[in-house]
């Protein structure tokens, strides 16, 4: 279910307007009066004001059309109040939580279902991920307050992210050595778990799971926040859908790590790029073809549909790894695009 998110800009800024509505946000939370001229009738305005789109109130005895109540809920008799707001045909309630969240979250998500009332929590940019996943469905959006357009970027990259990558299974139709070449090593700021890693693929439309270093080896010790991802060339998937080149990744940037089980947004937090020997894993999926070039180490590994680790010294023709096939074939600077096109 697409959430609806509400930004709440500390002072109206032209860069923070622009920033959310090229990445799509409707709505955002500011007096009606103080929206530059040309952001007026391109996004929707919640406010206390009788001029907003939805004007926000306090007192939820009454309901109108237009009137959205926003409920602090602290205890047992805010809870009536949101309840009976949601009877009066409340279609909006925005929730204000302090201590009482995760819970009373669910609570309301499954009683206020019947009457087909959206609930949208108050949260701050660390609280959206949570927020919008609690009891499985999540709530309808959220209000955030923002102060930068990276933080509008932040908030975007968790809630957009898919719960689940299709990954299907692939065989390796060759393996060959390319002689040196840069390749990019993603250090995050997660501990990465067995199984997940970075889809890594020399074209867009085919991506290799490229495994983390939590093993280690002989002559190493584990690193869980690392992916050693490939050559700078490849593409990999950014939290918005859309790719990014390798070479592209800074740290502070987002990217998606991706297992059989689920799919979520870490952060970087440095990108090294050194010559390193290749080599370049060919994998077929049906009639799709493509190929990840990684570095020949017996630490960089590829996974098995049973989620083992092939290490890239030891990979070989005939070999089944996961893969994940975009719909999309063709890519414009990242972006999904309906074109013909062939890559090699």
């Amino acid at each position: 279910m697409k959430k609806e998110i509400i930004i709440a800009p500390a002072k109206p800024d032209e860069k923070i307007l622009e920033r959310a509505i090229l990445r799509g946000v409707k709505a955002v939370y500011i007096n009606p009066r103080e929206i530059p001229e040309r952001f007026r009738g391109r996004i929707e305005v919640y406010h206390e004001s009788e001029l907003a789109d939805w004007r926000i109130v306090k007192d939820a005895s009454s309901i109108s059309e237009k009137s959205v109540p926003e409920i602090v809920l602290k205890g047992p008799e805010d809870y009536e109040k949101i309840i009976a707001a949601a009877k009066m045909g409340a279609k909006i309630i925005i929730v204000r939580t302090e201590d009482w969240k995760i819970i009373a979250l669910e609570n309301l998500i499954a009683d206020l279902a019947p009457f087909g009332t959206r609930i949208i929590a108050v949260a701050s940019p660390l609280e959206v991920e949570t927020f919008s996943g609690v009891l499985e469905r999540g709530v309808d959006g959220v209000l955030v307050a923002v102060n930068s357009p990276d933080e509008v970027d932040l908030i975007l990259d968790q809630i957009s992210v898919p719960s689940k990558l299709e990954l299907d299974e692939a065989e390796v139709v060759e393996v060959k050595d390319v002689g040196l070449g840069e390749r990019a090593c993603i250090d995050t700021t997660s501990i990465l778990s067995m199984g997940e890693g970075m889809l890594v693929g020399s074209t867009s439309s085919l991506l290799a799971l490229v495994h983390n270093e939590s093993l280690g080896s002989a002559l190493t010790t584990p690193r869980p926040f690392r992916i050693n991802a490939g050559a700078i060339h490849s593409y990999t998937l950014a939290p918005d859908g859309s790719t990014k080149y390798l070479s592209e990744l800074r740290a502070g940037d987002r990217v998606l790590t991706v297992s059989k089980r689920n799919v979520r947004v870490v952060s970087i937090g440095r990108v090294k790029i050194e010559r390193r020997p290749l080599r370049l894993v060919g994998i077929k999926l049906g009639n799709a073809e493509g190929s990840v070039i990684i570095q020949n180490a017996e630490t960089i590994a590829l996974l098995t549909p049973d989620e083992v680790p092939i290490p890239a010294t030891e990979i070989k023709p005939g070999d089944k790894v996961l893969v994940h096939a975009s719909k999309s074939r063709a890519r414009h600077f990242g972006r999904a695009v309906d074109e013909f096109i062939i890559e090699r």
